[in-house]
């Protein structure tokens, strides 16, 4: 049976942005203050002041600190070294729990906890793919690599932690059926976020909130806020927050579009800040797993209009009038004039608020999560899991 003692847990993943970071910071917190020690290993190349100041929010949670490198999110050369360096450092921590995080995240936590196996080191492995590698297709020539690699990776493992079903059953097809062990823990939002949002006097019809990335659709939301005029038949308002690599090519289909007066355009920011600037968030995301904004707003009590992708229809709902076709500006058009239009909208787009905050609530994640680590840390003289250590002993 494994001891109840304090466990050192370590959480590796590339870049300090989004969902995982969220999701990682949470698990911290909660864990944090149950006496464990808990410590990051992370990208030192993306984030900005917004992210800086995440950290130092977490900060105080981190008593293994935290160890910033350069990650490539493409597979380079530069690999071995970042390997080498974060091998370095989590040996020197000891840790209990390697849990690496997106396929970066997971490969550098297995590998290390493996090489840390070789050498008679007790640590258990464990990998939730968040979506990544998942989104590549089979039928292309680096899909088949990467999905590949993640097969081969399985015996370097020793269990995946899936944050919805949709992301279980993906692994399932695209991968194969886990040849270790495996479970689903539902992304969960602290109690301190259950807490109703009101939209302010000026708050716009539309919020879209996330990386600006043609995998989360900003440009899927601007066609179908056109469209969305056209149907109501009436100028709108919209917002644009967050950061990233294509945010100039969106500037420029708005003014193409003339929309660059009634869509306006902010930085990064926390989530309940922005949810009081609107008064529906829109995700038109072209592939998901379990995305956190989707769950900060429902929480606080914010319409959410989202793609028919991921997890999502397991947060809404299957079937919910609020989800629209991937993908797909005219589909999104025609939910969000609904929601504009329909008094009854709301009443139906939003799922039960009870049985909403027993499924994703952080503190049942973590509870699902702490009850993994201490089933899968290794008793003395044993191994867990699908180990390859007597094979490289």
């Amino acid at each position: 049976m494994a001891t109840d003692r304090p466990l050192r847990i370590i959480h590796c993943f590339r870049s300090p942005i989004g969902g995982i970071f969220r999701h990682v910071r949470d698990l911290a917190e909660y864990h944090a203050r149950q006496g464990h020690d808990v410590g990051i290993v992370c990208d030192s190349s993306t984030g900005g002041v917004y992210e800086d100041a995440l950290f130092d929010e977490i900060r105080p949670f981190l008593t293994l600190g935290i160890f910033r490198l350069p990650i490539r999110r493409s597979i380079s050369p530069g690999d071995l070294k970042a390997l080498w360096k974060s091998y370095r450092e989590i040996r020197s921590l000891q840790p209990d729990v390697l849990h690496g995080h997106g396929a970066k995240g997971g490969a550098i936590a297995r590998l290390i906890g493996s090489a840390l196996r070789v050498n008679r080191y007790r640590v258990a492995r464990l990998y939730s793919p968040h979506g990544g590698s998942l989104h590549y297709a089979r039928s292309t020539l680096a899909g088949r690599a990467i999905l590949g690699i993640e097969h081969l990776l399985e015996f370097f493992t020793d269990a995946l932690v899936f944050v919805c079903d949709f992301e279980r059953d993906t692994y399932v097809e695209k991968v194969g059926k886990p040849r270790c062990r495996s479970e689903r823990i539902y992304n969960g939002i602290s109690d301190r976020d259950f807490d109703t949002v009101y939209p302010k006097e000026d708050a716009v019809d539309f919020l879209y909130i996330g990386m600006l990335r043609d995998l989360k659709g900003p440009d899927v939301f601007i066609d179908a806020f056109a469209k969305t005029e056209r149907r109501v038949g009436r100028p709108l308002s919209a917002l644009m927050i967050g950061d990233g690599p294509d945010e100039a090519k969106y500037e420029r289909t708005m003014l193409r579009l003339g929309l660059g007066r009634r869509i306006g355009m902010m930085p990064a920011m926390k989530a309940r800040e922005a949810f009081a600037l609107t008064r529906a968030v829109v995700v038109p995301s072209r592939a998901e797993s379990m995305p956190y904004i989707v769950l900060e707003a429902l929480a606080a009590n914010v319409p959410v209009i989202a793609s028919s992708v991921g997890g999502i229809p397991e947060a809404l709902g299957r079937g919910n009038i609020a989800l629209a076709e991937p993908a797909d500006a005219d589909s999104l058009s025609q939910t969000m004039a609904r929601s504009i239009t329909d008094p009854t909208w709301r009443r139906h787009a939003m799922p039960d608020p009870a049985a909403f905050k027993d499924a994703f609530s952080a503190s049942t994640m973590a509870s699902s999560m702490m009850k993994l680590y201490r089933e899968l840390v290794p008793r003395e003289g044993l191994t867990a899991g699908c180990s390859v250590t007597a094979h490289l002993a």
